[in-house]
């Protein structure tokens, strides 16, 4: 486990994090390039993870909270604490982390085509956070709880359609896991997937309503 702190924020990272990348990262790979090349994704997407969990937390402190982030498998969040958000406030730090990261992708792709003659491990480097940033961002809004995208959904919709926005959670989970599945032929997206429509069912089944 590691620990560290970044503009002051505790930062924890979950050995799980790492073999989450390299389950993502990895797939097929069985040669030295292959295994450099995972050396690259998981400097990559620790980048990229942790910049969209810095959105987060950093816009909480701006409204006064206590944070930290956690890095574990499936990603990672930023809890915070000592301060009752309002439904806007929840969305603007639910929304920051994404934004961040696909400002982290945009600069990346500039930095690509201004730099000249950059060696061939910087470009590996700046693509996968690219590539990982954008992918991120789009994945996490996606109407799924606990993705960004569900959360969204959830202070959009308020506490009085909470059956709502678990049952849009579920569907867009199942669907999308079986889009995966059909589409790209990968195991990882429906897992992912399924684990997030059954935490949402669970919800929905053992709340009092």
């Amino acid at each position: 486990m590691i620990r560290f702190h970044i503009f002051g924020i505790p930062v924890t990272v979950h050995p799980f994090f790492w073999l989450t990348l390299v389950l993502i990262g990895g797939m097929g790979v069985d040669t030295r390039d292959g295994m450099i090349f995972i050396l690259f994704f998981l400097a990559a997407g620790f980048v990229s993870i942790l910049v969209h969990e810095l959105g987060h937390a950093l816009m909480a402190v701006k409204f006064g909270a206590r944070t930290e982030i956690v890095l574990q498998a499936f990603g990672g969040y930023a809890a915070y604490s000592g301060v009752r958000m309002t439904r806007k406030q929840s969305a603007i730090i639910t929304g920051a982390g994404p934004l961040l990261q696909m400002i982290l992708g945009g600069v990346c792709v500039w930095l690509l085509n201004v730099v000249p003659a950059m060696p061939d491990n910087a470009v590996t480097f700046f693509t996968l956070i690219a590539v990982i940033s954008f992918f991120w961002a789009i994945l996490n809004l996606l109407p799924v709880l606990p993705l960004d995208g569900g959360r969204l959904v959830e202070a959009a919709l308020g506490p009085s359609r909470v059956r709502l926005t678990l049952t849009i959670s579920i569907a867009t989970a199942v669907t999308i896991g079986l889009l995966g599945w059909m589409v790209f032929q990968t195991i990882l997206l429906p897992i992912f997937m399924g684990y997030f429509a059954w935490l949402s069912y669970q919800e929905l089944k053992n709340r009092r309503w």
